[in-house]
């Protein structure tokens, strides 16, 4: 993913921020000149949420000390529409600014705060920086930086069609991948349908294989609609209605339906299928067919913007595989701890024990948030990008899309991913400073008395910080 996206979409954002304040911004303001590939194709649709309200590595290091090197930021195209950037804030100035913000009863009665700059990764503001909290969805910055890192921006999930020796049986094989399709699948089949005619094969039996993945497949939750049970093999993330995204009744077995929806599709292609779907093992041998995911840049993309649980469980368990841990919550949480502790990030205390921020035994601090956006910003670590062009923009797109509204100076400028459990709301990610910096910010509150109050304070403290100057 080439280092200048983020920084033109950085840039974009500023000059939309302006142009909201003078009133001269429209729907289609430039900040979607910048705006990348997975949440232009996605943003479209309406937004139904994503949140949730449900009733050997190196040891982790100390707080960075040392600085990166600078990263560009956007004072070339604010100097252009505002004059000359002014000097950048001192840490009192933001002290004098947020504390107040912080004292909002709608953030209950703990909370912790972190601001840093991430040209410099100096921490203009903390408060209980480094002490851990219940993140709820803002630990999928965690969970996607620890994939990246892993695996690379450009790793696929790969799904499989696989013969068995005597070629009498076929077997679905899952990779781990939730945003299989309806499209894909029939794609999938008529692959497979031509590669059994080349071998003169008419009628077979279909066998499904989601032994990748370990241990329980039900989140600690149990059944709920912001996550389907955790498979190697589903379709659409085992949603029973035609949304995309946020909650939705759910498959009781996404493999099942997905391999009954296979056979019918090989049967249109012309493959007759005797009996029904069942579990099998993959035999040995080279795929019939095969379909890949989108690479995972564009998947993190889609994780942070919808705030998307299906696909953050399932990145928890590609970077347990690139490990060679167990793909389940146990190896997972291992994983993606070794990998953030192979980052030589603030630990001290963290948690992860899934990936999606349900569970509410995940612990993470406002200091470990800041610094994965930091990291996410230096250009020595261009394959944590996606952390940045991912979160939402705010007032516009995915789980900001309808906030912002009593907040208004952070529309546009603020990006950042949001966190809502009953009692638990957080806010983290990066905001446009009037003289064109990038700032990294985490607020995590707890014990707050509602969403309806907490997450416009969230955002009001946010959007406090594009005035720094």
């Amino acid at each position: 993913m080439p280092e200048p996206r983020v920084w033109q979409l950085t840039a974009g954002s500023a000059v939309l921020g302006l142009a909201l304040a003078a009133a001269a911004a429209t729907a289609a303001g430039p900040w979607d000149g910048g705006q990348r590939t997975a949440e232009r194709a996605r943003a479209a649709a309406p937004a139904r949420g994503g949140e949730h309200h449900p009733a050997p590595a190196a040891a982790p290091a100390a707080p960075r000390v040392t600085e990166p090197a600078p990263a560009p930021s956007a004072p070339g195209v604010l100097t252009a529409v505002s004059g000359p950037a002014a000097p950048g804030a001192r840490p009192a100035d933001l002290a004098r600014t947020l504390v107040p913000l912080l004292g909002d009863p709608g953030l209950g009665t703990a909370r912790t705060a972190s601001v840093v700059d991430t040209a410099t990764g100096r921490q203009l503001y903390g408060e209980g920086a480094g002490t851990p909290m219940t993140p709820a969805s803002t630990v999928k910055i965690a969970t996607a930086a620890a994939a990246l890192s892993a695996l690379g921006p450009d790793h696929r999930i790969t799904t499989t069609v696989t013969a068995a020796p005597d070629g009498r049986t076929v077997t679905l094989t899952g990779g781990g991948d939730p945003t299989l399709d309806e499209a894909r699948l029939k794609a999938l089949a008529g692959d497979t349908a031509r590669a059994l005619e080349k071998r003169g094969r008419t009628a077979v039996r279909l066998a499904y294989d989601t032994g990748l993945y370990k241990g329980p497949a039900l989140h600690p939750i149990g059944p709920n609609e912001n996550l389907a049970p955790v498979t190697a093999l589903m379709t659409r993330a085992g949603r029973l209605d035609g949304s995309a995204h946020g909650p939705a009744p759910r498959s009781g077995d996404p493999a099942r339906d997905t391999a009954t929806a296979f056979a019918a599709l090989l049967a249109d292609a012309g493959v007759k299928v005797t009996g029904a779907p069942a579990p099998g093992r993959t035999p040995q041998g080279a795929p019939l067919a095969r379909t890949d995911s989108a690479p995972l840049a564009e998947l993190v993309e889609r994780t942070l913007t919808h705030s998307d649980n299906d696909l953050a469980e399932a990145l928890a368990r590609q970077t347990a595989l690139a490990h060679g841990q167990p793909a389940s919550f146990r190896g997972a949480e291992k994983a993606v701890r070794d990998e953030l502790a192979r980052l030589a990030l603030p630990l001290n205390g963290a948690r992860f024990a899934d990936g999606s921020g349900l569970d509410r035994s995940d612990r993470v601090s406002a200091l470990l948030l800041t610094t994965l956006l930091t990291r996410a910003a230096d250009a020595a670590h261009p394959e944590l990008r996606p952390l940045l062009t991912g979160l939402p923009v705010g007032g516009f797109t995915g789980t900001l899309a309808g906030r912002y509204g009593q907040a208004p100076a952070g529309a546009g400028l603020v990006r950042a991913k949001t966190g809502t459990l009953t009692g638990v709301n957080t806010l983290a990610g990066t905001v446009v400073t009037s003289d064109g910096r990038l700032l990294a910010f985490a607020f995590l509150a707890g014990k707050t008395p509602s969403p309806d109050l907490a997450q416009p304070a969230l955002d009001r403290l946010s959007a406090a910080l594009t005035g720094q100057n």
